[in-house]
C-alpha cells in the first residue's frame, strides 16, 4: 500500500488563480480537489439541482487506485469495493473458459496498488468529500457558451461569471469544447452499439449454485459473442453484481442517465448460455448508454491560454478497456502538481501546453486500445473468432506453467505483461512532478523562467 509518499501533499502555488471548474462528475470533482489543495480558489459550475447518484459500477485500476489512497482514501475504498481475484472470458453460447488472467494481490504486488471494483456513486462520494472544503459549488447552473479570450463563463439564465482559468470538465457532450477547438471539432462516430446498465443484488444471485459461483469467486467475468459482449463483476462489498450489457444500438443520444427496456435486454440476449439468462432475469431496471467514438483532439488548450479541457471533454473512452475514469482523474492529478507551481501568469500558457503533452499520447493510445478492444470481444464465430480464442487459451496455459510471463500481443490485452505495466504501472503526479523538475532546470541553466 502506498503510505508517506512526498507527492501526498500538493505545495501551495505562489499565485492563486480564480478558476472555474464546469462539471461537477469524477474529472471535475478530481480537478477541483488538487487544484483547491495546490491553493487556487475554485469555483464549480453543475447544470443537476443536486448531486446524485447515477451509473453502476466502475474499475478502478492499479494507476488510479494509487492516486486515490495517495489522497487518503485507502480505508474508504477497502469499505465500499471489491478486489477483483481475476478476469475471465467465456464463450456467450455456452459458458465455455477461453481465457483468465490472475488478479487480486498480483497486482499490488506487479503495479504498487491494487485493483477494486466500485460503484460510481460511492467514488462521487468520495471525490465530492475531498473536494468540499477547497469549492464553492453553484447547482442549477446551466453553461450557454464560455469566451474563451476574456475568460468569462456564460450562464442560461443569463448570469456571466469571470475567472482566470476555466476547466472543461463538462463530459462528452461538452459545451467547453468548442471554445478550445472552434467551429469545426471533430463529431462523435458511432459505434453502432450501446450498453445496458444493470445491478443485481447478490443475495438473489446466492440462492442459485450457478449464479454464487459468480460471487463467490470475486472474478470479473466477460461474456464474448458475435456483435455482443457483457461483463460482470461484484461490487459494494459483495452486495450487488454489476453488469455492463453492450450490443448493436443505432442510437446517437450520448448519456449516461438514459433508461432502457429490461424487456428488450433480454431479448437482445437470448440464446446467450443459462447463466446470463437467470442474471437477466434478475434485471428489475437498466440504464443504456449508446457508444460514441471520437478521434483524440488536437488541441486541449485555447489560445488565449484561458480555458482547458479534461476527461471525457476532450478525450472519451470506450468502456472496453475499463480506463475511462482513470484517465479523467490522471488529468486533474497532473493540472494539480502543474499549477501548483506556478508563480506568475506568463507561466500559464506554458504550463497548459505542458500538461497536454504530458496526457495526450498516454490518453490517445487508451482510447485506441479500447476501440480494439471492442471489436476483438465482438467477432462472429469464424477464423478471427477462433484465432482469438486459440490466442487467449494459450496465454491461460503459459500463465499457468509459469513458461512465459509476458505474453506480449495476446488477444487478452489484460495479460499481456507490458502493456498492464504501462497502463497500470503509471504514476500520473510522479510524471508530473518529473517534468516541472526538468523545465524548472532548463529555465536555470539558460537564465530565463517558465
Amino acid at each position: 500500500m502506498i503510505e508517506d509518499h512526498p507527492l501526498q501533499d500538493v505545495r501551495p502555488a505562489v499565485l492563486a488563480l480564480d478558476i472555474i471548474i464546469i462539471g461537477c462528475g469524477i474529472s471535475g470533482l478530481s480537478a477541483a480537489y488538487r487544484l483547491g489543495r495546490a491553493g487556487h480558489k475554485i469555483t464549480v459550475l453543475e447544470s443537476a439541482s443536486q448531486i446524485r447518484e447515477v451509473g453502476a459500477g466502475i474499475q478502478v485500476g492499479p494507476n488510479l487506485s494509487r492516486l486515490l489512497i495517495r489522497w487518503g482514501l485507502a480505508d474508504r475504498l477497502e469499505q465500499v469495493a471489491v478486489k477483483p481475484q481475476a478476469i475471465s472470458f467465456v464463450r456467450y453460447e455456452d459458458g465455455q473458459q477461453l481465457g483468465w488472467t490472475r488478479w487480486g494481490d498480483s497486482m499490488e504486488r506487479d503495479y504498487g496498488s491494487p485493483y477494486y471494483n466500485i460503484h460510481r456513486a460511492d467514488l462521487l462520494d468520495m471525490l465530492f468529500d475531498l473536494a468540499r472544503p477547497y469549492v464553492t459549488l453553484k447547482l442549477n447552473s446551466r453553461v450557454k457558451s464560455v469566451d474563451a479570450e476574456r475568460a468569462k463563463v456564460i450562464l442560461e439564465n443569463g448570469a456571466i461569471l469571470s475567472a482566470d482559468l476555466i476547466v472543461g470538465a463538462d463530459g462528452i457532450r461538452s459545451v467547453v469544447r468548442n471554445a478550445v477547438v472552434g467551429g469545426q471539432p471533430k463529431q462523435p462516430v458511432p459505434t453502432g452499439h450501446a450498453a445496458y446498465r444493470a445491478i443485481i443484488s447478490t443475495s438473489d444471485m446466492m440462492k442459485d449454485p450457478q449464479m454464487r459461483a459468480l460471487v463467490e469467486r470475486r472474478e470479473i467475468t466477460s461474456w464474448m459473442g458475435p456483435q455482443k459482449h457483457i461483463v460482470g463483476y461484484c461490487i459494494r462489498g459483495g452486495t450487488e453484481y454489476n453488469l455492463v450489457l453492450v450490443h448493436p444500438d443505432t442510437r446517437e443520444q450520448e448519456s449516461y442517465t438514459s433508461e432502457g427496456s429490461v424487456t428488450k435486454m433480454r431479448a437482445d440476449f437470448a440464446g446467450w448460455e443459462p447463466r446470463v439468462q437467470k442474471l437477466l432475469n434478475l434485471v428489475q431496471t437498466t440504464l443504456i448508454w449508446p457508444l460514441m467514438y471520437r478521434e483524440p483532439l488536437d488541441d486541449w488548450v485555447s489560445p488565449s491560454g484561458k480555458v482547458v479541457l479534461m476527461g471525457d471533454a476532450c478525450h472519451p473512452m470506450l468502456p472496453s478497456r475499463a480506463q475511462g475514469s482513470a484517465m479523467a482523474v490522471e488529468d486533474a492529478a497532473v493540472l494539480g502538481i502543474l499549477l501548483s507551481r506556478i508563480t506568475s501568469r506568463t507561466q500559464l500558457l506554458p504550463l497548459l501546453h505542458g500538461y497536454q503533452r504530458l496526457r495526450h499520447n498516454r490518453t490517445a493510445e487508451t482510447q485506441r486500445a479500447a476501440f480494439a478492444n471492442h471489436n476483438t470481444f465482438h467477432l462472429e464465430d469464424g477464423p478471427r473468432q477462433e484465432e482469438r480464442d486459440r490466442s487467449m487459451r494459450l496465454a491461460m496455459e503459459l500463465a499457468s506453467s509459469q513458461e512465459e510471463r509476458e505474453n506480449v500481443g495476446n488477444a487478452n490485452i489484460w495479460a499481456d505483461k507490458r502493456k498492464s505495466q504501462t497502463q497500470f504501472g503509471y504514476d500520473a503526479e510522479a510524471e508530473a512532478a518529473r517534468w516541472c523538475t526538468g523545465i524548472w532546470l532548463d529555465a536555470a541553466r539558460t537564465s530565463y523562467r517558465l
